[in-house]
């Protein structure tokens, strides 16, 4: 007979090495993996790195030595850039910005608690004319766009570009939250009815709070496409006073003679907000993208 001592040291002298070689078979699993993972991280963050070194140093030491670290860091870069011009496209961008997120997640919710929580005629149908609004390209509706802003009189305004960029964004950001909405329990909703809150009171007391995260994400995935965008920034809007960044670091780049160092450090300016938003907002961002990709 063997004791239970005995027995213990057999199991743990037979045991230890099998979980031993599991181990280093899953880390011998996951190094490719991390290779890959380490290649593309290089790749996307190299060229951001780039231009963060050089925005730090003068014209001719980026182009006679462009790979090395500075040699004296010029943080009159970004004072320069700032004073020149790209303090006004920054906050023209930012007034576009927030508004265009504000209204297009609003709105968004609005049609997306509608379709979900109602039944009413055309709802299908108009739940397909959401899906086709993301077909449509903003390239292919340029020209007739442009007339509408001109007999709205709104040319050269903010609402040039925010009203254009709302509703680009509402379609993507109406499924991305009806998909999140379908989660939230009836009975919760029916509940607050018999307690006598109303459809409004319901949208706002128990719809958007259970939801914060898929909201975020539609904030972080219109101020991305919102802070970038170039082609109607430059079309619809003609004054130097109300350019966004993307329009206005073509002018800016002229006003510069070609100073690279301050021209980097500009769009580092313009790049910092939407790195900012995207890191402090990950958490949710990943948790919205899940819970709006569930439902359909």
């Amino acid at each position: 007979m063997i004791d239970l001592e005995t027995k213990a040291t057999i199991d743990y002298t037979y045991n230890v090495p099998v979980k031993r070689r599991r181990k280093k078979a899953k880390i011998k699993g996951a190094v490719p993996l991390y290779f890959i993972l380490v290649v593309y991280f290089i790749v996307v963050a190299y060229p951001l790195f780039w231009m963060i070194i050089n925005s730090f140093k003068t014209t001719d030491e980026i182009f006679s030595n462009s790979w090395a670290m500075p040699e004296k860091w010029l943080f009159s870069n970004y004072s320069h850039a700032w004073e020149t011009g790209i303090s006004g496209y920054f906050v023209n961008s930012l007034v576009v910005t927030v508004s265009t997120c504000l209204g297009t997640v609003f709105i968004s919710a609005l049609g997306a608690y509608g379709l979900t929580r109602f039944s009413f005629k055309g709802k299908n149908a108009l739940l397909i004319l959401c899906m086709g609004g993301m077909m449509l390209s903003p390239q292919v509706s340029l020209v007739p766009l442009y007339k509408l802003i001109q007999a709205l009189g709104i040319h050269d305004t903010y609402l040039a570009l925010i009203l254009p960029y709302v509703a680009y964004r509402i379609p993507i950001t109406i499924l991305l939250i009806r998909a999140a909405f379908l989660d939230v329990p009836k009975e919760i909703e029916e509940s607050a009815v018999l307690d006598g809150c109303s459809s409004w009171a319901v949208f706002t007391k128990i719809f958007l709070p259970l939801n914060y995260p898929i909201l975020l994400t539609g904030i972080i995935l219109t101020a991305y496409f919102t802070w970038n965008e170039f082609m109607f920034a430059l079309i619809f809007v003609d004054s130097e006073s109300l350019k966004t960044i993307p329009a206005g670091l073509m002018q800016f780049r002229d006003a510069l003679q070609t100073n690279w160092g301050v021209l980097l450090a500009g769009l580092m300016i313009s790049a910092a907000p939407i790195i900012l938003l995207f890191l402090f907002m990950q958490k949710y961002f990943i948790r919205g993208l899940a819970a709006g990709s569930v439902k359909g």
